[in-house]
């Protein structure tokens, strides 16, 4: 999202945070998926990282408990924010040990993005005498009770972007300028209002129509507003389907196994099954399907999602014959039944 739609509401955040303030404060951003709560907090973390003795953003708490369990979690934390690569956390209850007596003498910034459970929070920043003086949690969340449950000090809602706002982010991922001319002027304001100021959809949307004529733009119009309620996931289903047959596997292959995984390492494997990476991830990054955060991929939880279901629907009733699998009971299923 870059800063459109950000820059007016940074100072509001930092008001939240209170940097100047000798209080642990935690500070929650809560909104829906695609309101770009993860952009937002990224944005706010590089502005202040450089005020506390160490910082560590936390990427995607639901998907990486899932996968690893919170104790790896508890483990990356206290790695990054005490600088020690070789500690290891062996189960839960021995990391909240660890992050209370190790970390109660720093002043630290630490982010949990994408937090959707209680437990999350109780395990990784459980209590504010935890963590020293002056020390900043920040929460992103798609579910407000989470926060108010565990009593963060301030929640900030992520709202979406004003028309003004959104015409600008969409005239520059489409247009490549802060307003649309004249001949695109209509089209804009009709995409605009489609998206209903949802900086994903925006951004997704304005980067497929970049470079493309003004009976394209009609005609992506047009399949939109065909399909009624699934809005959202048209917009998103219309970049995938635009793509080149080879940058299809490589976006499958990163949402169904590599997001956030270091770019180095994603190509190295990519590479191994002949998907020429290198400019399947320039045209990727290039359409805002996926994003680079820290030599790391990232994609958005709603793309995420979208390439899974896609994935599924190649054989929704036998998940051997699908062409992946990354759910540990259709691995299980397909190994002990040895079906394809």
């Amino acid at each position: 999202m870059g800063l459109i739609g950000i820059e007016s509401r940074v100072e509001k955040l930092k008001s939240c945070l209170a940097i100047e303030s000798n209080d642990v404060r935690i500070i929650g951003i809560w909104g829906t998926g695609g309101m770009g709560k993860t952009t937002f907090a990224r944005v706010v973390y590089g502005m202040v990282y450089n005020k506390f003795d160490a910082c560590c953003f936390i990427a995607d708490v639901r998907e990486e408990s899932g996968k690893r369990g919170l104790h790896k979690i508890q483990q990356k934390l206290l790695n990054e924010l005490l600088n020690e690569r070789d500690l290891k956390v062996q189960d839960v209850d021995k990391g909240v040990l660890m992050i209370k007596n190790r970390l109660c003498n720093k002043k630290i910034l630490h982010v949990l993005d994408d937090v959707n459970e209680l437990e999350q929070l109780k395990k990784l920043a459980g209590e504010h005498c935890w963590f020293s003086s002056g020390s900043r949690v920040i929460i992103t969340t798609r579910d407000k009770h989470l926060l108010v449950l565990h009593k963060v000090n301030e929640i900030y809602e992520a709202e979406v972007l004003n028309h003004e706002e959104a015409l600008q982010l969409f005239s520059l991922k489409a247009l490549k300028m802060d307003h649309p001319p004249e001949d695109y002027g209509k089209l804009s304001q009709a995409f605009v209002d489609y998206s209903k100021g949802l900086p994903l959809a925006l951004e997704v949307l304005g980067s497929f129509l970049f470079k493309k004529s003004i009976d394209e733009w009609k005609s992506g119009l047009d399949r939109l507003t065909e399909f009624g309620e699934r809005k959202i996931l048209n917009v998103l289903r219309i970049s995938f389907d635009d793509l080149q047959e080879i940058v299809k596997k490589i976006f499958l292959n990163i949402a169904c196994f590599f997001n956030q995984m270091d770019r180095d390492n994603v190509i190295e494997i990519l590479d191994s099954l002949e998907l020429s990476p290198r400019i399947g991830l320039r045209d990727l990054i290039d359409k805002s399907l996926v994003k680079l955060h820290w030599n790391r991929l990232w994609m958005h939880d709603l793309l995420r999602d979208m390439g899974r279901d896609i994935v599924l629907q190649e054989c929704p009733e036998h998940p051997g014959k699908r062409s992946k699998l990354w759910l540990y009971k259709d691995i299980d299923n397909v190994l002990i039944t040895n079906t394809v």
